[in-house]
């Protein structure tokens, strides 16, 4: 069974836990620069907006690695990085249109949300229940379409190309 995260962007307070939370587990440390998930605050709109990889059904970030160092899981769904191969090069990182992924500032290899091995510490530490880990089948497309939208939007008004 394929499961994503799905986020609710006008529950979330813009506490960052997800952010703690996933560089301690990750990284042993509390680095918001090495988490994998990032809260963008959107003035504009009033909302904090936590950003992570979406494990896209079709990867663009893969599709642009010159070393296929990006694979997707069809049975999981997962979109992975193996970082033994991985040159740094950044093309993934400017491909994916929803900011998922980023250089390792120490690495300086790619890095993105591996989904905890299934047991997501954003979900759980989440006081507001803003991020869910949900099964991919239930999700509704039209919930699916509005989030990216939104993202869209949003890594657009950061980028300053809107």
């Amino acid at each position: 069974m394929q499961k994503t995260l799905v986020i609710e962007p006008e529950k979330c307070v813009g506490c960052r836990l997800c952010e703690t939370w996933c560089s301690y587990t990750h990284e042993g440390e509390v680095t918001p620069a090495r988490s994998r998930i990032h809260v963008i605050k959107w003035d504009e709109k009033g909302l904090d907006i936590p950003m992570t990889c979406q494990q896209c059904d079709v990867p663009v970030c893969a599709k642009v690695c010159p070393v296929k160092a990006i694979t997707k899981d069809e049975d999981t769904g997962l979109v992975s990085v193996n970082e033994e191969k991985c040159i740094g090069c950044g093309l993934c990182v400017l491909a994916c249109p929803f900011g998922g992924c980023a250089l390792d500032p120490v690495t300086h290899r790619m890095f993105k949300c591996d989904l905890c091995g299934g047991e997501p510490q954003c979900v759980q530490r989440c006081p507001r229940d803003a991020i869910k880990f949900v099964d991919k089948s239930k999700v509704a497309l039209r919930k699916k379409r509005a989030s990216a939208e939104n993202l869209k939007d949003l890594i657009e008004k950061v980028a300053g190309t809107s």
